[in-house]
C-alpha cells in the first residue's frame, strides 16, 4: 500500500477520550457476523478503478494512494472513476475481521450475509470509520477510508486517537501517519514550490533529513522539528514531518497539533 498526503472529521477533543458513538457506527457494530457495505462521496482528485487501485489526481496521475492487489493489469492506463468510495467491513463473532476500501466500480453480487447501508453522508461515514478504528483491533484501514471522504475534517479525531493508550496500536500508528500528512499540507500551504535556498541539491538535503530520522530521538527529533517548522523549502518541511510521523515521539504529536491548529 502506498500512502500519500490527504486531509480530513471532528468527533471529540482531548487525549485519551473515547470516540463518540454515532448512529452509523451503531448500525455497523450491530452486525455480529457478515459483511457491512457502505458508499460515500470522495474528495476532489480521488479516483479508482473499483478493484485494484486508488489514485489522488490532485497530486498527479502517478500518485497512488493504495493498491488492493497487483495482478499484472496495465493499471497505469486503466480508467479512474471519481468515486464513490465503497467500504466493506467484514464482521466475525462481533469484531471487525477486515476492512476493504475501493473507489469507483460496483458491488459484486455475492453469497453470505451482506448488510448494505447504501450511500451515506461522507462526513458521517468518516466519523463512523474513526469510531471503528478506535474500538476494533483490525480496523486501522478504516482511517484511510475516512481520509478520502468528501468534506470531512478528520485530524482532531486522529489526534485524540493517537493519544489514546487504550486504542489498538495499529490504529494509533496509522493515526500518527495521517496526522503527519495533514500537518505537512498545513505546513507548506501558501509557500512557493521553488526552494528558497538552491545552493544545495534537494535530493542531498532530503537524504540528510532521512539520516536525521535514523539518529537517536534526543539527537534527531529536535532538528527535524526545527526543519519542519522553519525550513524555507516546502519539500524539506514535508519530508521532516513525514519522518517525525514515524518516530513515535510525543514531541511530534505536539508539533502536528500546533501546525494544524495554527498555534
Amino acid at each position: 500500500m502506498r500512502n500519500i498526503t490527504l486531509a480530513a472529521v471532528a468527533l471529540v477533543a482531548g487525549a485519551g477520550a473515547a470516540a463518540a458513538q454515532t448512529p452509523l457506527a451503531d448500525r455497523i457494530l450491530a452486525v455480529r457476523d457478515g459483511t457491512v457495505r457502505l458508499a460515500y462521496a470522495v474528495r476532489d482528485g480521488i479516483c479508482g478503478d473499483g478493484e485494484t487501485f486508488i489514485r489522488d489526481r490532485g497530486r498527479g496521475d502517478d500518485h497512488y494512494v493504495s493498491f488492493e492487489e497487483r495482478d499484472g493489469r496495465r493499471w497505469r492506463n486503466a480508467p479512474c472513476e471519481p468515486g464513490p468510495a465503497r467500504v466493506e467491513i467484514i464482521r466475525l463473532e462481533g469484531a471487525v475481521n477486515r476492512v476493504r476500501v475501493y473507489v469507483g466500480g460496483e458491488w459484486r453480487t455475492g453469497g453470505g450475509d451482506v448488510t448494505d447501508l447504501g450511500t451515506v453522508s461522507a462526513p458521517q461515514a468518516a466519523k463512523a470509520l474513526i469510531v471503528l478504528a478506535q474500538r476494533e483491533r483490525r480496523a486501522d484501514r478504516a482511517i484511510f477510508a475516512a481520509m478520502i471522504a468528501d468534506s470531512a475534517v478528520v485530524w482532531p479525531d486522529l489526534l485524540t486517537l493517537a493519544k489514546n493508550d487504550d486504542a489498538p496500536k495499529a490504529s494509533r500508528k496509522s493515526a500518527v501517519f495521517w496526522l503527519s500528512q495533514a500537518a505537512g499540507d498545513a505546513a507548506v500551504r501558501g509557500l512557493t514550490d521553488l526552494a528558497s535556498d538552491q545552493r544545495q541539491d534537494r535530493d542531498v538535503r532530503e537524504q540528510a533529513v532521512f539520516a536525521l530520522s535514523q539518529r537517536p530521538h534526543d539527537e534527531g527529533v529536535p532538528i527535524l522539528i526545527r526543519l519542519a517548522r522553519g525550513d524555507r523549502d516546502p519539500a524539506i518541511r514535508r519530508k521532516a514531518l513525514f519522518w517525525l510521523g514515524q518516530s513515535d515521539d510525543p514531541r511530534a504529536l505536539a508539533l502536528f497539533e500546533a501546525i494544524l491548529t495554527g498555534k
